[in-house]
């Protein structure tokens, strides 16, 4: 399956701002209690294609379709990034354009609780680094009508790298530790290489009351 072109992104992005705004009007009907939701944890580095590919490609599906009432997402950026314990500073694998991205992300995930906002963003910046474009992140405000001054107040002041280490200790801990990238985790349970297949694990997790279409559709595959 191919990475969107421009047009595909900016349905994808659609959907996504649309479905958030629905989301807000059939958040008390229609989603499980949080007591019945899985857990969705996906550790990745913001330079690595295959993270970017899994974002871009794969994780959309929690919009396209209607699991996002089923599962809480947590992203989790500085996967593969290690801290000096001489200086407190953070290295990131794929170097300073790397760590930059992870700052912004950063901001973006802890300045808002709104997922498919949030989300948005990171894809809109996963698309330009697949693209080549990483230079020009902050189009992506402006493409999808979101504030741009929190996140730049967060990330010139350095912010962004505070959860920084919190992820970075975050992945160090994990058990069993994480071999690759996107390392996806449904409910503390790692899903290896099958991470691109998250919804039959999503599903497979899930024990509320009703399953969504899109685990119907799973399980008549």
């Amino acid at each position: 399956m191919e990475i969107p072109k421009m047009a595909s992104f900016k349905l994808a992005i659609t959907i996504i701002i649309s479905f958030s705004l629905c989301f807000l009007m059939l958040e008390t009907e229609a989603a499980a209690s949080s007591s019945e939701k899985v857990n969705l944890t996906v550790y990745y580095e913001s330079l690595s294609k295959p993270c970017a590919e899994f974002i871009i490609r794969n994780l959309v599906e929690v919009f396209n379709r209607d699991l996002s009432d089923i599962l809480s997402l947590q992203l989790v950026p500085w996967a593969n990034a290690s801290i000096n314990s001489t200086n407190n500073s953070i290295s990131c694998q794929n170097g300073l354009d790397e760590c930059n991205l992870n700052s912004l992300e950063s901001c973006i995930l802890n300045l808002s609780d709104d997922v498919s906002k949030n989300y948005a963003l990171i894809y809109c910046f996963e698309f330009l680094v697949i693209e080549g474009r990483l230079k020009q992140w902050e189009s992506c405000f402006s493409e999808l009508d979101l504030p741009q001054k929190p996140v730049l107040k967060c990330y010139n002041q350095g912010n962004g790298t505070q959860p920084g280490r919190k992820y970075v200790n975050e992945t160090a801990n994990l058990r069993p530790s994480h071999k690759f990238l996107p390392w996806v985790v449904v409910n503390n349970q790692p899903i290896g290489k099958d991470y691109a297949n998250f919804t039959t694990y999503v599903c497979r997790a899930y024990n509320g009351p009703a399953l969504p279409a899109a685990c119907n559709k799973q399980q008549s595959n």
